[in-house]
């Protein structure tokens, strides 16, 4: 056991234990419940430019209000937040359940109840993020911890498409929604059983949300390293990442295809984003996250390229292992080093511009995959993104020895 903690040093805090305990259970229902919204709405509309409206509905809300949800995090109690925000997913989902079961679902619907969820997610992906900290008393720990998170989130991204994949050939979509909405009973347990101390935050008051925004914005991008890395993280998620929302099209295009198939599209993505995490969680040495981060992003664009150029299930699969593991690479890298330089009374407002990089400009990539697809075939579109991405990443490359040196000479300074 001891030899455990020395290589997890976050498994020894004993909140964080409990919040992974949830989180596993409930990330389980959330693999399934996205892997059955995209199936049912490809399956509805047999339109790739449908998934990358639906991508686009999901992910709005966080470039509307993703910002003033950073200076709200900052200024409330994260764990009650997180309270709230994870018992209106709970409700998100099994208002889509019931909404299946009657038989009268339709896509309109459909795209409502994903911008409803992505609105509750403005606030839940930042205050989860702020929140880590506070179950983490030791700095040097939390490198680790973000690690481990981005493990248990990939892990269940194997298990949940599987289940999910069997689930809809078996008893439909409506099962896999009906399973998240009781998986969040886990987190929400977890949650109550937490006790942390609580942070003293100023008072919030709405006439200066802007100036609070503002503080956010000069507290990110008046220091390189975190604009440099925020900044690919968008071009990133603009150009790259939204190629997650055509899977379903893409295991379209295989002969004897199904839900079962996107499953194991999902499970090999979820697979390769555990290797990376793992491999972060577990590796020693020099803090080369920028680096890591580079390599990551580009390892993404290139194997997005080979997706392109391959139509033969494994090596589908093979592509979209590694392309998974770049992508885990660089995110989860990048987290940590926002976590790392970002001032504990600003972390809430910096983590939204992240968020805002990682899910607000996804929404858009997605409606330009979608398009693209429709229009000039899913192959074509991989690979003229693929590309762009791969432009990008070497660029960033450039940037990594100077992010280094900025984490170790911050880490000695603290």
């Amino acid at each position: 056991m001891l030899k455990i903690f020395d290589t997890l040093p976050a498994l020894k805090h004993k909140n964080y234990k409990i919040y992974l305990s949830g989180q596993f259970v409930s990330l389980i229902g959330t693999w399934m419940q996205q892997l059955a919204m995209s199936w049912m709405i490809y399956r509805l509309t047999n339109s790739a430019f449908w998934l990358g409206v639906s991508g686009f509905a999901s992910q709005i809300p966080l470039f509307l209000f993703g910002l003033f949800a950073g200076v709200i995090v900052d200024h409330v109690d994260r764990h009650k937040l997180l309270i709230w925000t994870q018992s209106l997913s709970a409700l998100q989902a099994f208002i889509l359940a019931a909404l299946t079961f009657s038989g009268k679902i339709n896509l309109t619907e459909l795209i409502m109840l994903n911008f409803t969820l992505g609105l509750i997610n403005c606030f839940d992906i930042t205050g989860r993020q702020s929140f880590v900290v506070q179950m983490i008393k030791k700095h040097e720990d939390l490198p680790n911890a973000i690690a481990l998170n981005s493990s248990i989130v990939n892990m269940t991204r194997l298990i949940g498409p599987a289940i999910a994949g069997a689930s809809i050939a078996l008893v439909g979509e409506g099962m896999c929604f009906l399973i998240n909405g009781v998986s969040y009973i886990a987190v929400l347990i977890a949650l109550f059983f937490i006790k942390v101390e609580k942070v003293k935050n100023k008072k919030f008051r709405i006439n200066k949300i802007f100036e609070n925004i503002s503080i956010g914005y000069h507290s990110t991008f008046d220091n390189s390293s975190m604009s440099f890395v925020i900044l690919f993280v968008a071009f990133i998620s603009f150009f790259a990442t939204p190629y997650l929302n055509l899977l379903p099209a893409l295991a379209a295009t295989l002969s004897g295809s199904g839900a079962h198939t996107l499953g194991l599209l999902s499970a090999s993505t979820g697979l390769g984003s555990l290797v990376g995490a793992l491999y972060l969680a577990y590796r020693k040495g020099p803090p080369d996250l920028g680096g890591i981060i580079a390599f990551g992003g580009l390892n993404l664009a290139v194997f997005l390229v080979v997706l392109s150029r391959v139509q033969f299930l494994p090596y589908i699969l093979i592509a979209t292992f590694m392309a998974g593991l770049g992508m885990m690479l660089q995110l989860s890298s990048t987290n940590t080093v926002i976590q790392i330089l970002v001032e504990d009374d600003k972390r809430g407002r910096v983590m939204s511009f992240l968020t805002l990089a990682l899910f607000g400009t996804a929404p858009f990539g997605s409606l330009l995959m979608g398009y693209m697809a429709e229009h000039l075939g899913l192959h074509m579109t991989f690979l003229i993104n693929g590309l762009i991405s791969v432009v990008g990443a070497y660029f960033f490359v450039s940037k990594a020895s100077s992010i280094n040196a900025q984490i170790i000479e911050h880490v000695q300074i603290r």
